[in-house]
Parts: C-alpha cells; structure tokens; sequence
C-alpha cells in the first residue's frame, strides 16, 4: 500500500495536509479519501489520466474550493496559482503585468518599475519589458506569468499544467528556470503534470491519483541526482515504471 504522507522530518509541520479529503459534484464523486502532506521546500509531482481530480486538488490546496469531507490544512502564506495559459492582460506590456500583482500587493508606485523589472530578470527576460504578450513567444508568456506569480511572494506554487501547451524544446528550458527559481526561493510546489516523464525530471516526489474518483494509489521518491535531464535513462526507466501504474488505473477505469 503507498504511504499517505511525505516523508515531512520528524517535528516538521508540513506546508500542506490533506486529511480524508473526499470531494462531490452533485453525484460525481472526485476525490476519495485523498491523504497526502507536503513538506516545505518539496517539489510535489501530481500525475493520473484525465478527470482524476488532480486540478480539483490544487483548487482545494489554493482554497478557491472546499472538500465535501475531510480536511485541507495549509500552514504557508500566500499560495498562488499558475495554470497553462499564461492569462496576461494582453493590453498591458510584460512589466505592467507584473505590476499589477505589485500592486495589490501594496508596493508603492515609485517601487513597483524597478521591482517588477527585477522579477522579470530572475526569468531572464530582460530586454523584453515593453514587449505585449503577442508579441512575446509562448515560451516567454508563461515566464511573465511566473514572475508575475512571484511579484506576490509565494511561499507556495501551485501549477496546472504550466508548460503543457509548449514544445518540447521550450518545455525544456523552463524545467530548467523552475528548477533554478524553486532551489534558490525554497518555495514549496506542487505541480500537475499529464507528462509522466516531466513529473521525475522535476519532483521530489511523484502522487499517482487513480481514475475517477481520484486517490493517491502510489507514492514515488525520485532519488535521482539533479540537475536532472528529460532524456536520461534514469529519468526514462523510472517514468516508465510509473507509466505501466497509469496504464493500470486508465484500463481499470475504461473496465467499469
């Protein structure tokens, strides 16, 4: 049987605790009796088939929901969401997205330039401040949205599917630009993926939710030395081993 918490150090107080959460659309059931904890600074990969419940999860985590049963305990301050579109204002330049979030943050104005091209350095997109998002590459959206995302200060990310929508190539330049960010912030992160190989390029640790509805059936440790690349072979067998898991629960799920 997987374990239902993380291996959070003795004492810790996790950043995330799900306790019995199970969660009801009207008749269809979600979630089933998800235990899970989190600790802080993990990076949590979160993979199953589709409709297993994994974004109903981080709404849950992120509080824009509440379970039907159980309980979602978050001890971290200002988790923020970053889903796969970018969702810029597409009338406002990079830097005046990211002001935005400054601003509602309260940051002076006379603070909030300088800030905000700060943030946008930390993704390396200097030099593209007064771009608008269309003229900005997919790519280069999601990393104004990302600086944006940290312009709140997170102490938690959680991330739907962030880089699904975009090549391979690019994917794998932002995998790397996480990575960096997430090692030099100590944010806690979880992260939804349909790309199992992604999951173990990035994770601490990988969840595995069952079809419809969605339980935590394994737990992975990924103790594979970073930096990581998409294309090891350690990365590969292992996603591969958890691929054969995901083909089990899709194929139970299309038995019923």
């Amino acid at each position: 049987m997987p374990s239902a918490s993380s291996p959070t150090p003795a004492g810790a107080e996790p950043a995330i605790s799900l306790r019995n959460v199970s969660k009801w659309f009207g008749p269809v059931q979600a979630l089933d009796d998800v235990g899970i904890d989190v600790a802080r600074g993990e990076f949590l990969c979160l993979i199953g088939a589709s409709g297993c419940g994994k974004s109903t999860l981080l709404n849950l985590v992120a509080g824009l929901d509440r379970p039907t049963a159980g309980s979602v305990t978050v001890t971290v301050e200002r988790p923020t969401l970053l889903f796969q579109e970018a969702a810029l204002f597409p009338w406002l330049t990079a830097r005046g997205n990211v002001e935005v979030a400054l601003k509602l943050r309260k940051v002076p104005r006379r603070q909030r330039r300088a800030e905000a091209e700060r943030l946008l350095a930390t993704v390396r997109l200097q030099g593209f401040e007064h771009r608008r998002p269309h003229e900005l590459s997919g790519g280069m959206r999601q990393r104004v949205a990302l600086a944006r995302a940290l312009a709140q200060q997170p102490q938690l990310l959680l991330m739907d599917e962030p880089f699904g929508a975009l090549d391979a190539m690019t994917r794998d330049v932002l995998h790397d630009e996480l990575e960096r960010l997430w090692q030099e912030t100590g944010l806690t992160v979880v992260f939804v993926t349909h790309n199992v190989r992604e999951a173990v390029r990035l994770g601490d640790r990988v969840a595995l939710l069952s079809s419809r509805p969605g339980r935590v059936v394994q737990e992975q440790r990924v103790d594979i030395a970073r930096p990581r690349r998409i294309e090891s072979h350690d990365v590969a067998d292992l996603a591969a081993t958890l691929t054969d898991r995901l083909r089990e629960e899709v194929r139970r799920h299309g038995d019923r």
